[in-house]
């Protein structure tokens, strides 16, 4: 049965972007399929890790409602399954229309139609402060909260505002450090700019030991991780 789960940024750069991209990368390397959608419209950070033209962006198809797949484009990977993405990339006029409620409830349609495309869903999701976050956090199975390291204060700020919606965390991490008091799950800095990611599908070392305690807090499995010469322990 495929799982859903909403990392949820708890404040401005956590990197919750970065950190769906290679824990996707990562399930790639179980030989499964993973979709990461875009809820964080506003920065739209996901394109950044894609290649080409975009020509149809998950904006497009909440307004319009347009199938999934016309705005899924694959991420390569190290791994034998298959990473795709569905990114945000509009032009403000658009971004507003798709912050109505009406394209949230289209939003929470795509998370259902991507959990029967692939096992895995991951959702990046801005602080809760936004009908598609709303959205993307009540369609999801599991709720990963991401602080950055010197920010953890925000995480209970978030909490009460999960609570608001009848949610729940199941998963705290911390960006950026190498110890949290509050975190289930650090995950220290990684510099590489975003068109040379994913790393954690074919890298080892700290970061792809982090990313990978993500993976498995947030989805419940054990995965395996790639050594620096990219075979598996």
């Amino acid at each position: 049965m495929s799982r859903a789960t909403a990392f949820v940024g708890t404040a401005g750069g956590a990197g919750v972007t970065r950190l769906c991209v290679e824990s996707a990368a990562l399930l790639s390397t179980e030989g499964v399929g993973v979709v990461v959608l875009d809820a964080a419209f506003a920065t739209q950070g996901l394109a950044r890790h894609l290649s080409g033209r975009l020509p149809t962006d998950v904006t497009t198809l909440v307004t319009e409602g347009r199938p999934l797949g016309e705005a899924a484009y694959e991420l390569p990977t190290a791994g034998d399954g298959t990473v795709v993405c569905v990114p945000a990339r509009a032009p403000f006029e658009r971004l507003a229309r798709a912050k109505t409620p009406a394209a949230a409830e289209a939003f929470e349609r795509l998370v259902a139609t991507a959990r029967d495309r692939a096992e895995y869903v991951i959702i990046d999701v801005p602080p809760i402060a936004s009908n598609e976050a709303v959205a993307a956090v009540t369609a999801a199975d599991a709720v990963t909260l991401i602080a950055p390291g010197d920010r953890t204060e925000t995480v209970p700020r978030t909490r009460d505002r999960l609570s608001d919606i009848d949610a729940s965390t199941d998963t705290v991490v911390a960006t950026r450090t190498e110890e949290s008091a509050v975190a289930d799950v650090t995950v220290p800095t990684e510099t590489t700019p975003a068109g040379e990611t994913p790393v954690a599908d074919s890298d080892g070392g700290p970061f792809t030991a982090g990313v990978a305690a993500v993976v498995e807090n947030s989805f419940d499995i054990v995965v395996e991780q790639p050594t620096n010469e990219g075979l598996f322990w």
